[in-house]
């Protein structure tokens, strides 16, 4: 069973890859890829998706080098500016030029994220639509209807959505804006962060049943686990982060399992082995 963890951010103090400029606090301590290798070496997890940290905020540039120096352990999602019109532009020189492979939004639910649903989105969209690289969501559930309208647009486009869009197992409306998603056939879920929105211990027992839900209205062929290594540290380890699902939650079929844990992945992110 290949195991792939579609999740993961990566850092380094290094004036080679400055921090963004409206970084007020960067992290102390590095997160490299090599720290992440021995912890996939020790946990058998094969291949990662490294996901663009916000520190860096526009500036790939420390994911794309981890890929060109790690080829076939490593995938990259990159940002761009999604209030900047020549967004798609950048997208494509980052995929088409330096071997990235997605693009993540994060639209906050208040008014500074309005740009979701403004005029942007469409060519930020269809620009990825065209290149065949993922759209991954991090946001809350509240923007989910925005993103359904857009994806009424878009429906050739793989889109994933980050941490079950941070929905809490004692808002069960909040998780229907979820749960309706399942409708567009190209949607994913990844179950990460069940370790942030619990309220128990390890192995966060409270938030399964939600779990179970959104697998039982997705399918198993597209949900997705997630370290989220180093955030995840907070709160859970690096191995906890992967038994949890791989060991604790005993409701996906051997098949399903599978799947969740690295072939859906695979579906999205197709390794150069």
């Amino acid at each position: 069973m290949k195991i792939i963890d579609p999740h993961v951010h990566i850092w380094k103090n290094d004036p080679k890859f400055p921090w963004a400029s409206e970084t007020n606090n960067p992290p102390q301590e590095d997160a490299t890829p090599e720290m992440l290798l021995k912890l996939m070496n020790e946990n058998n997890v094969e291949k990662t998706v490294l996901v663009q940290v916000i520190h860096y905020r526009w500036d790939n540039s420390y994911v794309a080098h981890a890929v060109k120096t790690y080829p076939g352990k490593f995938m990259a999602v990159g940002r761009i500016n999604p209030e900047d019109p020549d967004a798609p532009d950048h997208l494509s020189c980052w995929t088409e030029e330096h071997g990235l492979h997605g693009v993540r939004l994060s639209p906050s639910v208040d008014a500074s994220g309005d740009w979701f649903a403004g005029p942007l989105m469409d060519p930020i969209f269809g620009r990825a639509e065209q290149l065949g690289v993922p759209m991954l969501i991090l946001t809350r559930s509240e923007r989910l209807k925005d993103l359904a309208g857009i994806l009424d647009r878009h429906g050739d486009l793989d889109v994933v959505i980050d941490h079950m869009a941070d929905c809490s197992p004692d808002q069960p409306k909040k998780l229907e804006l979820l749960l309706n998603l399942a409708s567009f056939p190209r949607v994913y879920v990844k179950i990460s962060h069940t370790w942030s929105i619990s309220k128990t211990d390890y192995p966060w027992t409270d938030t399964h049943d939600m779990v179970k839900k959104i697998y039982h209205t997705f399918g198993g062929n597209r949900i997705m686990w997630g370290t989220d290594w180093p955030v995840c540290l907070s709160k859970a380890s690096y191995a906890q982060a992967l038994t949890v699902v791989k060991n604790e939650m005993d409701f996906f079929t051997p098949e399903d399992r599978e799947w969740m844990l690295g072939k859906t992945a695979l579906r999205i992110w197709r390794f150069d082995d």
